[in-house]
């Protein structure tokens, strides 16, 4: 059929221009325009020409345009995604008040709009020796090389591996005895792994596959022990795949544990599987991407972009560690990899498996209510036992004068495990932004009386603040508690770890993983294995350490402050400190060897803290879900947060302020929202960018919030240039 109009998405990040324009599809591209494409067109008053993305086409219009500009050409000859892939975007878009060209960009390659390419070598071929009394003698080696490896060898390559001449190759070229031909080649990890055989696998791991393959639900919760061989399930329904002949996609939380996952897979399945990350480069990623589109591999193991690879004939999505925070983006479009993987599963006929050994409150309220099949695992493998948990109250240790960050209890357990030469992860979790406010007399922590949510300290003002509602109180010197002087700022990083591990424990070697040492490509593999090897004795890190990983040595964790993740400004401080305690306690004892966990606190008797000691996620669900239906919070809820930021703060506070008269005359009449702010964000100010926010709590059909979101762009229509504007549905966290 031949379009006569197309609707283009323009590549701008202009808020502005966040909308479908009309362009006139020129004779010369009559029926060779289609969905998807991307295209050249002139834009604005200048008629810049820019990349454009074909979202619509039409036979003619419903209503007479006085001019519009013609399509100039086609950049691909091929569409970058089809029908399903614009139903996506307009999905993500409309669920998560967010800008076409955003979504788009997560279904197309990195690096093409930049105008990158395939990778192009000149290589050799051997071709038929030329007939005559030519002396063929000294050629005869480097020509049965080329022929036992046709396509294999640049020159350059060919004469570094077998010490042949530059000279005796550029003549077997000319006298037509090998030839250059170009290829594409892939910019790829070529790193080769050992097999990894099959494992046997126990009753509960059999009835979870039988389980996934057999029923028509779907939508799959597995919710097993740390140990319980997850991933040896998630080898066998890609297998099963496989033998379907269709394709999977595997996700994994933290780019720290892609080594171990492609580790796996590779060792089952060979070579041939995509992996697809941040930490890869442009070239890597448009590479892999390029592979898929071209059906030359049938499995991918990533982070959550890797959920928009353009599988054709998608089977199965696994969701790894599905409670982790990073599946939520914290950049444009900001959305939930687990909402979208529904989504995509729904579109594909495809199963979605999540797998967990602490299921977010969300994930598990719906398994409860029949959404997700609910499938328990709730022993380990192999029969190995979980670790002790031992808690060390460090309230105790202050009293007995112990100022160091060892509690007597590790301090002993370090040394007994190093002497018996096994390892130690030593976790200490810095996602905290400042700290907080505490006694260490008594435990005490200062929280807004409002909201049940900590108070932070900000050092500009010298006050405690609460980053719901914006309520403010000076720092007292004496415990409102048991009047004692011990008020301190909480706050430790892994650096200072490290230092006193040295210090304490010098002849053992160390390993540090988080932000700060895994910046450069390859860190996080290097370290990996680098400790799998017991290169070093003990791991000290952040919760990029805290799940997932298998060390057949580790027999003693220690967390060394529970309180930081407890203590953070958030509703689910309570979720995450029992996830991460119990996440980083399964990383002890995996083998045949008695594991340990020593649990340091201020709050020992807090209910996050004794339900992760017994390892009873249920009475914690049941404890938290009661809090979170008496607070109203997700997931009996939903959260709009609506951030604005400015280097000129009183034109953010004017358009904010004016912005939430805005949003409360159109919520007047609806009772089952409420209004937090404005007021300033838990970080007010970033790289001399000032910080307010507004967020909305309550239930939001797709109409109320597409109206919100206008009411938002209406009120930046004026200073969208001086003021950003980043909207977040469910966020992460609210700083």
């Amino acid at each position: 059929m031949e379009y006569k109009y197309a609707g283009v998405v323009v590549n701008n990040d202009s808020i502005m221009v966040d909308k479908i324009f009309t362009y006139q599809v020129p004779e010369k591209l009559l029926g060779k325009v289609k969905l998807g494409q991307r295209v050249k067109i002139p834009f604005g008053k200048g008629d810049k020409l820019i990349d454009g993305f074909i979202m619509e086409l039409k036979e003619e219009l419903k209503e007479e345009m006085k001019y519009i500009k013609p399509i100039r050409t086609l950049c691909d000859e091929s569409p970058l995604f089809d029908e399903e892939g614009i139903a996506l975007i307009e999905q993500m878009k409309r669920r998560y008040l967010a800008t076409y060209i955003d979504c788009i960009r997560l279904l197309i390659p990195t690096g093409l709009i930049k105008g990158m390419t395939n990778k192009t070598e000149r290589v050799l071929y051997a071709k038929e020796m030329p007939a005559g009394k030519f002396d063929k003698s000294p050629y005869i080696e480097i020509y049965n090389a080329v022929k036992a490896e046709n396509g294999l060898y640049t020159r350059t390559t060919l004469s570094n591996k077998f010490s042949f001449s530059l000279s005796s190759i550029n003549t077997m070229l000319k006298h037509h005895m090998l030839s250059l031909e170009e290829v594409i080649v892939d910019r790829l990890d070529d790193r080769e792994y050992g097999k990894y055989t099959a494992k046997t696998l126990n009753a509960e791991q059999i009835k979870a596959v039988e389980t996934i393959m057999n029923s028509d639900k779907g939508k799959y919760l597995i919710h097993g022990v740390t140990g319980s061989g997850k991933t040896e399930i998630y080898l066998n329904l890609v297998e099963n795949m496989l033998k379907e002949g269709k394709d999977s996609i595997v996700l994994v939380p933290e780019i720290s544990l892609t080594p171990q996952m492609i580790e796996r897979f590779k060792g089952r399945f060979g070579s041939d599987i995509s992996v697809y990350h941040s930490k890869m480069s442009d070239g890597e990623r448009f590479d892999e991407w390029m592979r898929i589109k071209n059906k030359r591999t049938k499995i991918a193991i990533g982070a959550r972009s890797a959920l928009f690879l353009p599988f054709s004939n998608l089977g199965l999505i696994i969701i790894d560690e599905e409670h982790e925070n990073s599946y939520k983006s914290e950049s444009n479009p900001k959305y939930d990899a687990r909402e979208i993987a529904e989504f995509i599963a729904m579109q594909k006929g495809s199963k979605l498996v999540l797998g967990t050994a602490t299921p977010s409150m969300d994930t598990y309220y719906r398994a409860k209510a029949g959404e997700l099949e609910l499938i328990e695992i709730k022993n380990r493998v192999d029969n190995a036992k979980l670790p002790n948990m031992v808690l060390a109250d460090m309230r105790e240790e202050l009293a007995k004068n112990n100022r160091s960050i060892f509690s007597s209890k590790l301090y002993t357990s370090i040394e007994k495990a190093l002497g018996r030469g096994e390892q130690i992860i030593l976790f200490l979790n810095r996602r905290g932004f400042s700290t907080f406010v505490s006694c260490r007399k008594c435990g005490f922590v200062y929280k807004c009386k409002q909201c049940d949510i900590t108070l932070t300290y900000h050092k500009e003002d010298n006050l405690m603040h609460c980053h719901y509602c914006g309520y403010r109180q000076p720092v007292h010197n004496q415990c409102p508690e048991c009047s004692s002087k011990y008020i301190k700022y909480f706050g430790i990083g892994t650096e200072r770890v490290e230092e006193e591990v040295k210090r304490y424990f010098p002849s053992a070697k160390t390993l540090r993983m988080d932000m700060d040492t895994t910046r450069k490509k390859n860190s996080y593999i290097n370290i990996y294995e680098s400790f799998k090897k017991g290169e070093a004795q003990i791991l000290i890190g952040t919760q990029m350490i805290a799940k997932g990983l298998d060390f057949p040595n580790v027999t003693l964790v220690g967390v060394l402050a529970a309180d930081l993740t407890l203590n953070l400004p958030d509703y689910k401080s309570a979720e995450r400190t029992f996830q991460l305690l119990t996440q980083v306690a399964g990383r002890a004892g995996r083998s045949n060897k008695q594991g340990e966990v020593i649990i340091q606190t201020y709050t020992p008797d807090h209910y996050s803290i004794q339900y992760s000691l017994g390892n009873d996620y249920t009475s914690f669900y049941n404890r938290e879900i009661g809090i979170r239906n008496n607070m109203n919070y997700p997931p009996f809820t939903e959260l709009i947060n609506i951030n604005l930021s400015s280097s000129k703060v009183d034109l953010l506070i004017t358009t904010i302020k004016n912005l939430g008269i805005a949003i409360n005359s159109y919520l007047e009449d609806k009772n089952n929202i409420s209004i937090l702010g404005p007021c300033p964000c838990a970080i007010s100010k970033i790289k001399d960018m000032h910080r307010w926010q507004i967020i909305l709590k309550g239930h939001f059909d797709h109409l109320t919030a597409a109206k919100i979101k206008d009411i938002v762009y209406d009120s930046l229509k004026n200073v969208y240039t001086e003021v950003r504007l980043n909207l977040d549905v469910n966020p992460n966290n609210l700083i």
